[in-house]
């Protein structure tokens, strides 16, 4: 090993030394996005067409007169995507701490990245 891969070493030893648990998990799931093949999501642009890997942070039915939505805050390490579900009030697997992949085209709604009605693949529970 040469001076410099041992000096890389030793950051990345003391970086997780004194990283908070909320960094640990973060650079987790972004490393588990990735090799999932997902988009990070502060990557991604109304518009764009994308592949997103990450955790269900929130999970939560809101009642509608004329439309219900189920809306899951996606969370992949880097930033939040919102997964909305028109018409729908509850789908089995999608709940908090689940990890999932979601495809879609991204929308921008009250400056919050969200996709619409996601084709999405639950990961197996750990």
């Amino acid at each position: 090993m040469s001076t410099d891969e041992a000096r890389g070493a030793l950051r990345r030893i003391l970086r997780r030394l004194t990283a908070s648990e909320a960094e640990i998990e973060a650079q987790e799931l972004r490393r588990e996005s990735a090799e999932a093949g997902g988009m990070p999501a502060r990557q991604c642009q109304r518009g764009q067409l994308v592949s997103v890997s990450g955790r269900l942070r929130t999970v939560v039915y809101t009642p509608r007169t004329n439309l219900p939505t189920l809306e899951a805050d996606l969370y992949d390490g880097s930033d939040v995507v919102t997964l909305v579900w028109l018409g729908r009030r509850h789908i089995a697997g999608i709940e908090p701490g689940r990890q999932l992949i979601a495809r879609g085209r991204v929308a921008v709604r009250d400056d919050r990245k969200v996709i619409y009605n996601p084709y999405y693949e639950l990961e197996p529970s750990r």
